[in-house]
């Protein structure tokens, strides 16, 4: 891979296209094995708005196009014609950095339906684990 200055940045086992909370936790996981090299693009800036850090900060984040992509659905006829608007993320953290910081994991029973219905392994018992290890990991990146 070369830079536009002809300048070798070097190969890479992976490369991430997408700094939002998956990105970031995919190249967190992947780049945890030293021989791996991973490299993790955002088209986004850093996630240093204030309004990131405060809570209801969206109001000043959704529709900002420093901070949101601004995307559109097409024109709903069952919204007389209007389009919606669809927030999306345009920073490191994604849409996770312009979501009010809400989280919410859902409902144990949720969690357990998914398994009843064949989905082994998402029972709360099997998710709650790593629910608890991200809480982890986001409480020391403060």
């Amino acid at each position: 891979m070369r830079a536009s200055s002809s300048r070798t940045i070097g190969d890479f086992d992976y490369v991430i296209a997408g700094a939002g909370s998956a990105g970031c936790v995919l190249a967190n996981r992947l780049s945890a094995d030293p021989q791996v090299r991973v490299l993790l693009l955002e088209a986004g800036g850093k996630d240093n708005n204030i309004w990131i850090k405060v809570p209801l900060g969206l109001f000043y984040l959704i529709g900002n196009p420093r901070t949101d992509w601004c995307y559109q659905t097409e024109p709903e006829p069952e919204c007389n014609g209007r389009q919606i608007p669809v927030p999306r993320g345009r920073m490191l953290g994604g849409s996770s950095s312009i979501n009010g910081m809400v989280y919410a994991r859902g409902q144990p029973r949720d969690y357990d339906v998914w398994r009843q219905l064949g989905n082994a392994g998402w029972a709360w018992d099997n998710v709650l684990p790593y629910f608890k290890k991200s809480r982890g990991l986001c409480q020391r990146r403060r």
